[in-house]
């Protein structure tokens, strides 16, 4: 059996159901946090939506994932087309971290370290109540950090929809949840 590269190793799960991905990404650092930060470059992998980088301010992400997947026809079921979230900074602390609340869904964290010419990219997301929203939330935190590396590496980027269908049952079976 083959080791898993690094870049797509699953997220760890502790016992208080805090999510912890970590990714080695090409620098430089500012590079990597422009990714994470304006909306152009984030809505490559992730969501739209301007920010004013300030602890205590709001910002709306808008996920459309059908454009990052090959179609539509993807999209599993139950999912809309495009959905929204109005966040709120807690810290930030550029380039190097950042830390919003997310409704509903908990509170990320971004955090980037230099290593050499490569970033260290550490995404914890805590507060996951629920089994689906556990299940959703890590299948759809791999797929989306899957296209932020491939965008980061000048390569194309894999279909949303179909890595967060194969993550989903990878993270079902791992965590043993029906």
């Amino acid at each position: 059996m083959s080791a898993i590269p690094f870049n797509d190793r699953p997220a760890t799960l502790d016992g208080d159901r805090v999510l912890r991905m970590q990714r080695r990404l090409p620098g430089p650092i500012e590079r990597v946090w422009a990714c994470l930060t304006e909306s152009e470059l984030r809505r490559q992998w992730l969501a739209a939506g301007t920010m004013d980088l300030r602890p205590g301010t709001s910002f709306e992400l808008v996920w459309r994932n059908d454009e990052l997947s090959a179609s539509a026809a993807e999209r599993p079921e139950g999912f809309p087309e495009e959905s929204r979230a109005v966040c709120q900074f807690i810290e930030v602390e550029a380039p190097r971290r950042m830390r919003y609340r997310w409704p509903g869904v908990g509170e990320v964290c971004f955090e980037l370290e230099p290593l050499g010419d490569e970033v260290m990219l550490t995404l914890t997301h805590r507060g996951l109540e629920g089994e689906r929203l556990l299940l959703n939330v890590c299948a759809g935190w791999h797929a989306h950090v899957a296209r932020l590396v491939a965008q980061l590496e000048g390569r194309a980027a894999p279909s949303l929809w179909a890595t967060w269908a194969r993550c989903r049952r990878d993270y079902e079976a791992a965590l043993a949840l029906n």
